[in-house]
């Protein structure tokens, strides 16, 4: 995601008084403010500057932002922020705005980097610069419109701004206009065809398209570019380019079958260096996928049977045998996938009788509106994760993802887990190896050319609390009976068609687990997931309305969400 940098030379020329020390005027001082000079070398340069005490006011602030920048080159971010903190405390400049902003758009902290872009443009005159900036910050709130009108403004300023036609075309597509995004794809490559990060966009879009032979054809010239010119302009993060080049040639060989070469590109994206927040969650996503594509390509053993898969059903599975998945077909655009489990015989916690009729309801209620469903009850830990690994895998060939869980399910340290039947919480022994994590699930998911929804049924009436505090004393690991709030929804790495997660509860409160066959929540789900014509948020609050109104207020269901436009389950 490139950002652009402002006004550097406006910050060098007031830097040196006549009476300055000859030692900072004529060696320091070029390798403190000058964009070429290495991140080490700038950095020791302004630091030995500063330490000499010669400097105040404006000049001390200029140091201080190429301290900054130097910083800012290594990925220190929270170096960059305080370093431009005290530059604007003692002199503040538009581009000392702009580089901290930046700074914090890398960290992730998009409404504070909004901020600092709009006092950068208070400061003036207009820059197409920081317009640019603050549309990735509005992107990175998944505001495409404001996005959009940001790039509209910064193109408008400088109409050869390839990056800003790149970044308008990743906003439109999110909206799921891929016409309009290749065309503004294509022209930021016409632009400036030396790129990589164009090439990286358009991979995504023929991917959706369902054009998988050009999206891995602009995947390796991607690739080739960023490895034979390195971008340096120093608001790019390092390494960012070329993980991301990795990680979409890997998930379009993947979408593809060629799970040889998925492997690989996976591979070379966990062996690089992640300095920001979307390389950080691309590695993410490259680390789960990675090993389901490693199980996918393993040879099945000579015993196992032979696996087949029919039309529009997947059996669940009630075997622990690891075998494969065949070779699959290329993915079809529009396909519709669910994993659906229900755990409710657990053998050393108190047993939940409805988990198992929720998941059956929820599953024909998904197969009758057209979804191929996976579904499972009462699973072990082995099998519990194979058939959350096969899903995941198969995800890759659909453009709707659902998952649906029901049972027990704890925080620990703020993370969530989903609890197999068979887990039994020890003190001292590896307590979240034992279970199921709703991260791992989340990363496995995230990716831009398909919408997920996640929908858990956990901690009914929830025993294992206090189990999971006291295996955790000699960890330090905090316990809570209901599940945490989504830190995110798999955003930095693809910005992808959206995620939604549903609570049968809010977050830290327990869920009822009902005295009929069903609980509240699935109950009511059941009966609204499959109504034509009724947008899935507008389901969930009829979900919600139904559940609070038949728990006297006892429940009340939540959920979070990114979805960039109207998703229907049943059609209309």
């Amino acid at each position: 995601m490139r950002r652009l940098f402002v006004a550097l030379c406006l910050l060098t020329a007031a830097l040196w008084p006549a009476s300055a020390l000859a030692q900072a005027r004529n060696q320091l001082g070029p390798l403190c403010t000058t964009e070429t000079t290495p991140a080490d070398k700038m950095v020791d340069a302004c630091t030995k500057i500063i330490a000499l005490k010669v400097f105040k006011g404006e000049q001390l602030a200029t140091v201080y932002f190429w301290r900054a920048v130097g910083w800012n080159k290594k990925g220190d971010y929270a170096k960059v922020i305080t370093d431009t903190t005290e530059a604007i405390r003692l002199q503040p400049r538009q581009a000392v705005y702009n580089l901290r902003g930046s700074a914090y758009y890398d960290k992730g902290d998009y409404d504070i980097a909004i901020a600092d872009f709009d006092d950068a443009l208070k400061l003036g005159p207009p820059s197409g610069i920081i317009f640019h900036n603050r549309g990735n910050a509005w992107r990175g709130k998944r505001d495409y419109a404001q996005a959009i009108a940001d790039y509209d403004m910064s193109i408008k300023s400088d109409p050869k701004s390839a990056f800003s036609f790149q970044n308008r075309g990743i906003s439109k597509e999110a909206l799921g206009d891929l016409d309009g995004a290749l065309a503004d794809i294509n022209q930021a490559i016409r632009l400036d065809p030396t790129l990589p990060q164009p090439l990286i966009n358009r991979t995504s879009i023929w991917r959706a398209k369902g054009d998988f032979d050009r999206a891995i054809a602009d995947g390796s010239e991607a690739i080739r570019l960023a490895k034979d010119k390195p971008p340096v302009n120093i608001m790019t993060p390092p390494n960012s380019v070329l993980i991301s080049g990795y990680t979409h040639r890997a998930l379009a060989y993947e979408a593809k079958g060629d799970y040889a070469r998925a492997r690989d590109d996976y591979t070379a994206t966990l062996a690089i260096v992640a300095s920001d927040a979307g390389s950080r969650a691309n590695q993410a996503t490259a680390k789960v996928r990675l090993s389901l594509v490693t199980d996918a390509a393993a040879p099945i053993p000579r015993d196992a049977p032979s696996p087949t898969t029919p039309p529009t059903t997947t059996p669940a599975p009630q075997q622990t045998g690891a075998v494969p998945l065949p070779s699959p077909a290329p993915a079809v655009r529009g396909a519709r996938m669910a994993l659906i489990i229900g755990n409710g015989a657990y053998a050393h916690v108190k047993a939940l009788p409805n988990p198992p009729n929720d998941a059956r309801a929820v599953a024909k209620s998904l197969r009758d509106i057209g979804f191929t469903v996976s579904e499972g009850v009462d699973l072990d830990r082995a099998t519990m994760q194979k058939m959350t690994r096969d899903f995941l895998r198969e995800a890759a060939r659909a453009q709707v993802a659902l998952v649906y869980y029901a049972g027990h399910g704890v925080q620990v340290d703020g993370r969530n887990y989903l609890i197999p039947v068979d887990v039994e919480l020890k003190p001292g022994a590896g307590m979240t190896e034992a279970m199921i994590d709703m991260d791992t699930i989340m990363a496995g998911l995230d990716d831009q050319v398909r919408t997920n929804i996640l929908i858990f049924d956990a901690c009914r009436n929830n025993p294992m609390a206090q189990q999971v505090a006291s295996a955790g004393t000699n960890r330090g690991i905090e316990g809570a009976s209901g599940l945490a709030a989504p830190t995110s929804l798999g955003a930095g790495a693809t910005l992808g068609a959206g995620t939604l997660i549903a609570f049968a509860t809010a977050p830290g409160q327990v869920a009822l687990d009902g005295e009929g066959a069903n609980s509240p929540f699935s109950a009511a789900l059941s009966r609204h997931i499959g109504t034509p014509g009724l947008e899935v948020q507008q389901m969930l609050t009829r979900v919600r309305a139904e559940v609070v109104s038949s728990t006297k207020n006892k429940q009340v269901p939540w959920s979070n969400s990114s979805l960039l436009g109207e998703v229907y389950l049943a059609e209309k």
